[in-house]
């Protein structure tokens, strides 16, 4: 995504944006549906082992070719890490918890998709698992209900909902732009980019080139204590 400063803004296909970034996130649901299929997570398994594989699998059968952002795999005590940090590499052992959180590129648009796989039967990983999917949810509601709600906000109302079902947010954000590939941060400022602290620009708008903003949505739930964590982002704004 190309911003540039216009005196008039460029008029483009929304309806078409949307639908682009709507099929490059199908993809992404059935590329993680054939990793489950494959059984590449599974114990015995290298963290890094398990990233090429998903790669390799992306290329093969859905002719992926590139990725906007690092391919992430972590297990265990590594899930407790956010996306800026680069924990050592972990082979993945019996009753473990791992996350995946991939950027494919399909056809030009970009896709950001994570999930949260419990390769046991632990009870708290279990729960822990399911609450990703319930505070995703319980937030989309919560920007759909606000139409002038700002990223700051939502980020806020992500942290609120992660300590009421007793568990940490894990990250310094909640989500970020997302669209034709390679997207450039909002006019240059990296906080305006993401759904963060600082951010008081509302969610629903457009870039300096007339396009309207549309964002991921990501839930990092952590437990400190027992060295867990999970990870679960798609589209918010579609």
């Amino acid at each position: 995504m190309n911003f540039t400063q216009n005196d008039e803004p460029t008029k483009f296909d929304e309806r078409a944006r949307a639908e682009h970034l709507l099929a490059a996130q199908r993809g992404a649901v059935q590329l993680f549906e054939a990793v489950e299929a494959e059984r590449i997570i599974r114990p015995g398994v290298l963290d890094s082992e398990a990233s090429s594989a998903i790669r390799d699998l992306a290329h093969e059968r859905f002719g992926v070719t590139r990725h906007w952002h690092k391919r992430i795999v972590r297990s265990g005590p590594n899930t407790l890490q956010p996306y800026d940090k680069n924990p050592p590499d972990r082979m993945m052992s019996d009753d473990d918890i791992v996350f995946a959180d991939f950027g494919p590129v399909f056809e030009g648009w970009e896709a950001d998709f994570g999930r949260t796989w419990i390769l046991g039967r632990d009870p708290v990983k279990l729960r822990l698992r399911d609450d990703l999917s319930l505070i995703f949810e319980v937030a989309k509601h919560y920007y759909r209900e606000r139409l002038d709600v700002t990223a700051e906000e939502l980020c806020a109302e992500v942290v609120r909902l992660a300590h009421q079902r007793g568990w940490e947010f894990g990250n310094r954000h909640a989500g970020h732009l997302v669209g034709e590939f390679p997207h450039q941060n909002l006019g240059g400022a990296r906080v305006e980019s993401r759904i963060t602290p600082g951010n008081t620009r509302p969610l629903r708008g457009t870039d300096p080139s007339g396009r309207i903003t549309h964002w991921i949505l990501e839930i990092h739930l952590i437990d400190r204590a027992r060295k867990i964590g999970g990870f679960y982002e798609e589209l918010l704004t579609l």
